[in-house]
């Protein structure tokens, strides 16, 4: 991984880590097994930094399959893939709760 979402992360993972104990979701949008491999490689990246990931629901979108998925703006129009986000962020949202200690 290398990039500018490396970079952040390395800076960002230097004393004191801003990443220890927060919750996080990962989705991603690309072709064929990529977004996959990726997710995998952020959560083993996400144990060194004690990043809190939420299991399920996972999301791989294939931003390249028939019906589009995106428009020419990049804004997301497939109705499937918001609903599936929007469940993920709901994840994200209980899981952030509980590990505040709110119910």
């Amino acid at each position: 991984m290398n990039g500018p979402l490396k970079n952040a992360i390395d800076w960002a993972s230097r004393a004191p880590n801003v990443w220890a104990g927060k919750p996080a979701a990962i989705v991603s949008a690309g072709g064929g097994f990529g977004g996959g491999r990726s997710q995998y490689h952020l959560r083993q990246i996400g144990v060194f930094l004690d990043l809190h990931f939420i299991n399920k629901p996972e999301f791989f979108i294939n931003a390249f399959q028939p019906p589009a998925k995106f428009n020419s703006d990049g804004d997301l129009i497939d109705e499937d893939a918001k609903i599936k986000l929007k469940e993920i962020l709901l994840s994200l949202k209980t899981f952030t709760l509980r590990l505040q200690g709110k119910n």
